[in-house]
Formats: C-alpha cells, sequence, structure tokens
C-alpha cells in the first residue's frame, strides 16, 4: 500500500511550501544555504518523459544567488528552478486570465493588453499544408514586426484558422512599452551571479501547439514559464552537435544552428530534427539528453552551449519570458 509522502521547507518569513511526493520521500542534502536539490523524478509535475535516453531535469528549491552559482552556472549544469519569487512575476497574473476550473487553461487578459495594442512585437506567421497522413506540416514561413493588437485579435480567432500559426517568438521587451517591463522584474540570479550583464530578454507567447527547433544559445539563459504549458528537452554541446551535424550531412551540406532561421521552421530540415529530437527514442546512445515539463511560475537554466528545444502544449494561451546573460 502506497502512503502520500509530502515534502515542506521555507520559502519565506512564517511560509513554507508543502508538495506531494510519488512513493518515496526525497533523497536530499542541506547545503550552507538549506537549498534542495532533488531530482525531477520525484516532482512529477516537472517531467512526463518516458522515452528512453531523455532524462528528467534536476531541480533547485530556492537557491540563493551562492548556490546557484555553484551547481548551476559554474558547473554548466541545466536546473529546473523552483522560486516563489518566479511564481511571483507580476506579468503571470496581470497578462493572463484563467478559465474555469482548470487553472492550465489560460487565455490573455484582453482588457488589460489592450491597453499597449500599438506596441510593435515581432510574430513568426507559418502557413500548413496537409499531409498524407492527416496531420499538418509548414508550407510558408515569415517573420515580421506587427502591432500587439494584430496577435491579440488572432488568438481571440485561432481555432478559426487551422492551417495557420501565428507564434509572439523571441519578442525583444526593449521594445516595449515600460508598464509592462515592469510586469517583468529581472530575476537577482540574472543580475547577481555573473557580471550581470544581460544581453537580451525575450517573450515567447502563442496558442498550443508551438515550436523552436533544436538550436543553441550564445549564452548562458534563464527561461520562465508564465503561463500554460512547455516541454524542454536538451542536450549537452558535444551531443547536440553530433545530432545537428548528422542532420546536416544527410541534407549533403554543413550548416550553423542560426537561431530560428527559416530553414529551421519548415521544410526538410525542420522535419529531421523534429524527427531526431521528438520522435525517435535514442537508438544510438545511451542518452540523449534531458526533458523538462515546464508550468506556470517555474523556470529553467540552460547552461551556454546546451543544445534544446522546446514544444508549447496543451489548451488556451502559453507565454514564457527568457534572459540571455552573463
Amino acid at each position: 500500500m502506497f502512503h502520500r509522502v509530502w515534502e515542506v521547507f521555507n520559502i519565506g518569513p512564517n511560509q513554507v511550501l508543502k508538495r506531494p511526493l510519488l512513493t518515496t520521500v526525497l533523497t536530499k542534502y542541506q547545503n550552507p544555504d538549506s537549498t534542495l536539490v532533488a531530482r525531477a523524478s520525484q516532482f512529477p509535475k516537472y517531467s512526463t518523459s518516458t522515452k528512453a535516453g531523455w532524462m528528467p531535469v534536476s531541480i533547485l528549491t530556492e537557491p540563493s544567488v551562492t548556490t546557484f552559482r555553484k551547481h548551476a552556472y559554474e558547473s554548466s549544469r541545466p536546473f529546473i528552478i523552483a522560486s516563489n519569487s518566479l511564481r511571483q512575476t507580476p506579468a503571470i497574473k496581470k497578462w493572463f486570465l484563467d478559465r474555469g476550473d482548470d487553472s492550465s487553461w489560460s487565455s490573455p487578459n484582453y482588457e488589460y493588453l489592450s491597453q499597449f495594442s500599438t506596441a510593435l512585437v515581432s510574430l513568426e506567421v507559418t502557413l500548413l499544408q496537409s499531409i498524407n497522413d492527416g496531420g499538418r506540416a509548414p508550407k510558408n514561413f515569415y517573420r515580421s514586426e506587427a502591432p500587439l493588437s494584430l496577435f491579440l485579435e488572432w488568438t481571440r480567432q485561432s481555432q478559426c484558422h487551422a492551417l495557420e500559426r501565428m507564434y509572439l517568438a523571441q519578442a525583444s521587451t526593449a521594445n516595449l512599452p515600460k508598464a509592462l517591463n515592469d510586469d517583468l522584474p529581472v530575476p537577482e540570479i540574472v543580475t547577481q551571479t555573473g557580471k550581470g550583464d544581460i544581453y537580451g530578454t525575450n517573450l515567447w507567447i502563442g496558442v498550443p501547439p508551438t515550436y523552436t527547433p533544436l538550436h543553441r544559445d550564445p549564452n548562458p539563459n534563464l527561461f520562465v514559464q508564465l503561463v500554460g504549458e512547455k516541454v524542454v528537452r536538451l542536450m549537452e554541446p558535444s551531443n547536440g552537435q553530433r545530432l545537428y551535424g548528422e542532420v546536416q550531412t544527410s541534407l549533403g551540406r554543413i550548416g550553423l544552428a542560426k537561431f530560428r532561421g527559416e530553414e529551421m521552421m519548415k521544410g526538410e530540415e525542420h522535419n529531421l530534427l523534429e524527427a531526431q529530437v521528438w520522435n525517435k527514442s535514442s537508438d544510438k546512445h545511451d542518452q540523449t539528453g534531458y526533458e523538462a515539463h515546464l508550468h506556470s511560475g517555474d523556470g529553467l537554466f540552460i547552461p551556454l552551449g546546451w543544445w534544446h528545444s522546446v514544444r508549447g502544449i496543451g489548451a488556451g494561451i502559453t507565454g514564457s519570458v527568457n534572459w540571455w546573460f552573463r
């Protein structure tokens, strides 16, 4: 007979966070600042992966800057960041509204966001085509800047656009009004871990399914899920480079992993990358990489040079923000 086990830890003055575990008490150690380090398999919320070769990402719970620097940043290891400060990011409550009893089903807060309807944002439009197995594949892809109002209106009618997808992707917050930037305070682990340099802050908002192909970033990355769900698969630099190189070789060319380049968003390269990362279990290597299943308020640290691909899943809206920093 299994018994529900609860793990309780402090998150602030006179506050505790209580989480149900599966059937085992966490194997943990206390470092000097009492931060819990655990495997994601012990927190079923964070990873649903059962595919061979994709291991769950470990978790840092309420890490101090010192702990984050030691275990994640300097060690170049990915971690899910379970932090009350991230869960309290103002944009989560101000930009989005829960719908009904299902807290994972959210929609944009049109009344609030419409105040900033003229703000220019980066939009990606993918036109789909039906394929033989009854599914859909990208046919045309283009990117442009447009008023936020255009995206908001599309989300209202997205179910009517079965062959058209619009994604507010890699939209720099530098172009947003101050009020919206104020809703996205920069986390302390971004400003104090390294030199304090922030190379870019970007928004990612769309109606699932959304997709970012396998690539690597030019800087360490803190990725925070604001609303909805995303699954991220990560590969160490050498494994990711090998897989990407195999795809390029099969296409008869040598390519660089240009971030969200058009060739990666449609056509044969798109299909091969997606198949290698998402549709195949590991049959060549003992360990392909890691997987994190993110919900509202979860953070994910992606070290410099680590390859990763992202899928937005579920219903409603999915929204994220990331900081590239050093």
